[in-house]
């Protein structure tokens, strides 16, 4: 006959208890790794993409200059000189017409060609185009306020109420011309901003998303933990 063997007891290392205790406390949120625009998302993606991302980033820097431009000529004109809208455009049509009128006439006397009018229309593909475009991104704004008023993320939530604060303390403060034409300037310049510095921009915005959530925390335990809620339906048996 073969003598038991004794079974010797299993014996933990302190390293195991201390993965064991890790993996039983509850996640901590960090800091570190937060992307204010999400993971594997560039800011040019963001915005979208295409022709709008490179004029907002300042890659194609003709079309984003001629687009300040016109914005601060449009502002000048409104605001600083004071012009009326229907006046001037009445002035410019006028203004267009009679050159192209008088230089089409004069061509005759100096035994030149007429200048050479481009005839320009919208095409319907161009049409399409622009209500696609305007349709995605009206679907995404309203998906958008739909995930913040189902309360799905706080950050997001936080961030709109700011803004929409902001964008009334701003209103009461100037007109709407003016509004649009500073909405046009910071569309042209943060963005790009961002881009150059999205690391410290995102480590800051890291450090506020902590911090907001324990402060939410805190206000879910001590506030809304506590708010009497209605008495829940029981469900209807087939």
């Amino acid at each position: 006959m073969t003598e038991p063997t004794e079974k010797t007891p299993a014996t933990t290392s302190p390293a195991d208890g201390v993965s064991e205790a890790a993996a039983a406390s509850p996640p901590v949120a960090t800091a570190r790794g937060f992307r204010f625009l999400g993971k594997d998302k560039s800011v040019h993606k963001a915005l979208g993409g295409g022709k709008t991302a490179d004029v907002l980033l300042w890659k194609d820097k003709k079309m984003s200059a001629a687009v300040i431009g016109g914005a601060t000529v449009i502002w000048v004109l409104f605001e600083v000189v004071e012009y009326n809208f229907m006046p001037l455009v009445s002035h410019l049509l006028i203004g267009t017409l009679a050159i192209v009128f008088l230089w089409s006439k004069a061509t005759i006397f100096i035994k030149k060609s007429s200048p050479d009018i481009p005839e320009v229309q919208i095409s319907e593909e161009l049409a399409a185009n622009i209500v696609k475009v305007l349709r995605t991104d009206i679907n995404q704004a309203l998906g958008l306020l739909r995930e913040i008023a189902m309360g799905h993320d706080l950050m997001k939530f936080i961030g709109v109420i700011i803004a929409l604060w902001i964008l009334s303390e701003i209103g009461s403060l100037c007109d709407f011309l003016t509004l649009i034409y500073a909405a046009a300037l910071m569309l042209h310049t943060v963005p790009i901003l961002y881009h150059k510095y999205q690391d410290k921009v995102d480590h800051f915005a890291g450090k506020a998303h902590v911090e907001l959530r324990k402060q939410y925390q805190i206000l879910d335990a001590k506030v809304l933990s506590k708010i009497p809620r209605g008495p829940v339906r029981a469900e209807k048996q087939e």
